[in-house]
């Protein structure tokens, strides 16, 4: 066995090259820009009308002015101002030609269709914005590396981007074993037990932007698992096979890997729970053999899975490390570093019952992990401990 340090410097030492796509922006968002993007022309293209109100020069603002039309967002005819002139504009709509100013529309007084501002405040390009003010033609509007949130979405729309470079998300397969599972919904059967795996890692997948996510099962046959293991690694990027990588004589997963030229990095590490934990490596394909209970498959995929697919996406690392007292006291035994189930609030976190690697209950109840390293032999209330904060 290994420790948890070594296995994630090994893991993370053959994390998958990053691969980039061209997306249509409307599926862009979660993403992350994968080169600079430039802008075209300038935005706004145009000088604009930042409020409702009358467009004149400046140095007319103390002059009776003459109306002589107005300007609408959108328009396509081009006015041109001369001294002692002025135009009724609104929003969003171009200045006219030879205006510098826009003038609020409840700072005015017309007299007999003469116009008069009322502003003694006003300056000199007031309520104007200027053509590249948002973004000048040529400029990297966006750098690579940058998140695609709905704001930046938006303002990449703003900018005329129709289509962004993005790290390309993983292919995902996720192999279930075990003769004993069933879908939820079905009865169950004497000796069956309800699949819970695959809906909680898709759901996991899903939220990181993963789309492409093949979910098969195999039964507990060496040739079975064989076949679908190497249909998934010629399709796929990263596979998760889910259940027999214990010792058990129908845990065929290390074998069946090595027969599908999987290199083993290692199998089993000095954790609870998830010490069955395998990981190997074909080319530039990761194969993740998850253990079976459902708590254990989550915890290892939140720790050693997650930050190898953020990774390869450009994303941070959703898992978040802090320190927290503890309010309650768990012995340990030295040897085995411990992921508890916990609730972390207001820089306390509490261990939560059902703490053994099968029981769910306490986990969708958890906001993060307590992490209790090997040599620890537990924790007193009010130590302060390491706490891996779980995706929201």
């Amino acid at each position: 066995m290994i420790s948890v340090k070594e296995a994630k410097q090994l893991i993370m030492g053959a994390a998958l090259t990053k691969k980039s796509e061209l997306v249509a922006l409307q599926y862009a968002h979660g993403q992350v820009t994968a080169r600079d993007i430039r802008a075209m022309i300038d935005i706004p293209n145009f000088h604009q009308s930042s409020m409702d109100g009358y467009a004149i020069k400046y140095e007319d603002k103390d002059s009776l002015l003459t109306i002589i039309g107005e300007m609408a967002a959108g328009t396509s005819r081009q006015l041109v101002l001369n001294k002692g002139e002025a135009t009724r504009i609104f929003t969003g709509a171009p200045l006219p030609e030879g205006a510098d100013t826009v003038v609020m529309q409840e700072r005015i007084c017309l007299e007999n269709g003469k116009l008069l501002v009322e502003d003694q405040t006003l300056l000199k390009g007031a309520n104007v914005r200027l053509k590249g003010a948002e973004v000048e033609s040529g400029v990297i509007a966006m750098a690579a590396e940058t998140y695609l949130s709905p704001a930046a979405v938006g303002f990449l729309a703003g900018i005329g981007c129709a289509e962004v470079w993005v790290y390309s998300p993983p292919k995902v397969a996720i192999i279930l074993t075990g003769n004993e599972l069933q879908e939820p919904g079905r009865p169950l059967d004497f000796g069956q037990v309800y699949e819970a795996n695959s809906v909680q890692l898709k759901a996991v997948l899903n939220k990181i932007g993963v789309r492409d996510i093949t979910v098969q099962t195999a039964e507990d046959q060496i040739e079975v698992l064989q076949d679908v293991l190497q249909k998934a690694l010629d399709t796929h990027d990263i596979v998760l096979l889910n259940g027999g990588v214990s010792v058990g004589d129908y845990d065929f997963v290390p074998l069946v890997a090595q027969r599908c030229g999987v290199e083993q990095q290692f199998h089993k590490i000095k954790q609870k729970p998830g010490k069955p934990l395998f990981f190997g490596t074909k080319k530039d394909k990761l194969i993740f053999g998850l253990p079976g209970n459902p708590s254990s498959s989550l915890t290892c995929f939140y720790e050693y899975v997650l930050p190898v697919l953020e990774n390869r996406m450009g994303l941070t690392n959703s898992l978040t490390e802090i320190t927290a007292r503890v309010t309650h006291d768990y012995p340990k035994a030295s040897g085995l570093t411990h992921f508890l189930k916990a609730s972390y609030s207001n820089g306390t976190v509490t261990p939560l019952h059902a703490q053994e690697s099968f029981r769910l209950h306490s986990f969708a109840q958890a906001n993060c992990f307590i992490v209790l390293p090997e040599e620890s032999k537990g924790c007193l209330a009010g130590e302060e401990v390491a706490v891996h904060l779980l995706p929201g």
